[in-house]
């Protein structure tokens, strides 16, 4: 390559007034020329632009309006159903997983009807003038709440992001190289969320000092039910949450309500909450025992891996997409149950040499965080490859990093860096670095 590791702006040259008495005034070649680097790399890029309004569209009628506004006839968006690890598209009476397209969104709040599903036996239909929720166990007294009860106690909203354990589970043995971002990290997204903080409901039922785990249990058929270790850190954060995104939660998010713990598994947010039980000892679903776990290289199998770790990924260019050589702006996802990223760097050469990425603001805790870099590719084939580091000081690993430690046949938490190949004709392809 003949600038293997060159990740910055496009350079822009100093372009003089042509005379004295015009000093004060910039012509249209010295405006282009002292635009940000976003409007030179377009320029860079060969978008075309228009010389005068005879080449800009005319102006037409509008549609009237309407009770919620949909989406531009030239906007297609949609998930992508799967059933297990590499079957994909399939019909949704047979899948569990339905994935965020990440490669096509921008920013980092994900939209409501995009967000990422995961159910064990499908979506139920909850009366939340039924519904209710059951506090008890280890505490001073027992409480059965309403939805109403809910909202009517103090709320809090927070932008967090959520993401399945199995996130990224296709690339455990081997590289498919006909996948997208969203086929391989789709299920992970984030919004704001409101409801009543945990602390809160634990306060009103006033839990025994000697109750350090509490099961959560959801209202579908399945019974889903998790064990969640009090620690001071879920109590301060934890929310029993009504909405996403200003709105309710839609019915396959938990509509009438979750439970939401930041940074940690999906499946301990559980949905459709219908109780809360607090006890001295985790509770030892099945949940816990006989799936969420994983099989350690030595035969062991590892229980109570709880919490999402550092992750990143690059969304464009990615895997099936087509460049051409010249400039382009990688634009990718950073995040971190552990906290806040501080840092993302960018290889364009296979990880030989890193450059530190731009990180857009605001960067949240146990958010994630929208990363840019600047790129002049040359056309020589090449891999690309985020790392991301946060404010705990977690460094993402490397692919054979992360086996050593898990080895290949576990299932859940691969947060490895993730490579895409470009080829000489410009493919970007799903690679193991």
């Amino acid at each position: 390559m003949k600038n293997p590791d060159r990740i910055g702006p496009p350079p822009q040259r100093d372009v003089q007034p042509s005379d004295q008495s015009d000093a004060g005034r910039a012509s249209r070649r010295v405006f282009l020329a002292s635009a940000g680097a976003g409007v030179v790399g377009l320029v860079a890029a060969g978008v075309a632009s228009a010389e005068s309004l005879a080449d800009v569209p005319p102006r037409q009628l509008g549609a009237p309006l309407s009770a919620r506004s949909e989406r531009s006839e030239f906007v297609q968006l949609g998930r992508i159903p799967e059933s297990t690890p590499g079957k994909r598209n399939v019909d949704p009476m047979d899948a569990i997983n339905s994935k965020t397209p990440l490669q096509d969104l921008y920013g980092v709040i994900t939209p409501s009807d995009l967000h990422y599903e995961r159910s064990h036996s499908g979506i139920p239909s909850l009366d939340p003038a039924l519904h209710r929720i059951l506090l008890h166990g280890m505490s001073h007294k027992q409480l059965v709440l309403t939805v109403d009860d809910l909202k009517s106690m103090p709320s809090v909203s927070r932008i967090a992001f959520l993401e399945c354990s199995g996130n990224g589970w296709e690339n455990w043995k081997h590289a498919d190289p006909g996948l997208t971002a969203q086929d391989l990290y789709g299920m992970v997204s984030t919004h704001e969320w409101t409801g009543v903080p945990l602390s809160y409901l634990v306060s009103l039922v006033g839990k025994s000092a000697d109750s350090t785990w509490m099961l959560a249990e959801g209202g579908d058929a399945s019974g889903m039910a998790r064990s969640i270790p009090l620690t001071d850190e879920i109590l301060s954060e934890a929310i029993v949450a009504y909405a996403q995104n200003g709105e309710p939660l839609r019915p396959a998010h938990g509509y009438p309500v979750r439970l939401l713990i930041p940074g940690f598994e999906g499946n301990m947010s559980v949905k459709w909450l219908r109780r809360l039980k607090f006890g001295d000892k985790p509770f030892m679903t099945r949940w816990e025992t006989a799936r969420y776990t994983s099989v350690m290289p030595d035969g062991r199998a590892r229980q109570f891996h709880l919490r999402q770790d550092v992750n990143s990924l690059i969304t464009s260019p990615s895997g099936m997409m087509a460049i051409k050589p010249g400039y382009h702006r990688i634009s990718g996802l950073a995040w971190s149950g552990h906290g806040s990223i501080v840092k993302v760097e960018v290889s364009v050469d296979g990880g030989l040499h890193w450059r530190d990425a731009q990180l857009n603001t605001p960067v949240l805790p146990k958010a994630q965080a929208r990363f840019q870099a600047d790129w002049d590719w040359d056309g020589t084939p090449t891999k690309i490859v985020s790392r991301s580091t946060d404010e705990k000081g977690h460094v993402q690993p490397t692919r054979d990093a992360l086996i050593g430690a898990l080895g290949t046949n576990a299932v859940f938490h691969f947060n490895a860096q993730q490579t895409w190949s470009v080829d000489a004709q410009g493919a970007v392809r799903n690679v193991l670095a």
